[in-house]
């Protein structure tokens, strides 16, 4: 496969890839966070990166519009639900246990 068509390919995944999070609101950023580690906020966050890597300027603001589908603000009124103290518990385990797994690895 040529570098462009994979490039093509891999633009295609990420539009499905957020338009399947697009259509299920109700995953929660908390959850993703848990279950993953990463969340609508941190593929904002590479997005901005990748657009600087190739010499343009999406600021974080622009990348969580493009992300989300809707201006961030929208979206955290009307999707985000305030996490449950049993979601919190899950997130801060989940903290815990890579921050051992980095001090194991001597990082």
């Amino acid at each position: 496969m040529n570098p462009q068509t994979q490039t093509q390919i891999e633009a295609a995944v990420f539009k499905r890839f957020l338009k399947h999070l697009d259509d299920h609101k109700e995953v929660q950023n908390i959850d993703l966070m848990i279950l993953a580690d990463f969340c609508r906020n941190c593929l904002s966050k590479w997005y901005s990166a990748a657009a600087e890597e190739v010499g343009e300027s999406v600021d974080y603001d622009a990348a969580r519009q493009i992300v989300y589908g809707m201006p961030y603000s929208e979206w955290k009124e009307n999707h985000q639900s305030k996490a449950t103290p049993e979601q919190m518990a899950a997130f801060d385990a989940r903290r815990e246990q890579k921050q051992q797994t980095k001090n194991e690895a001597g990082q």
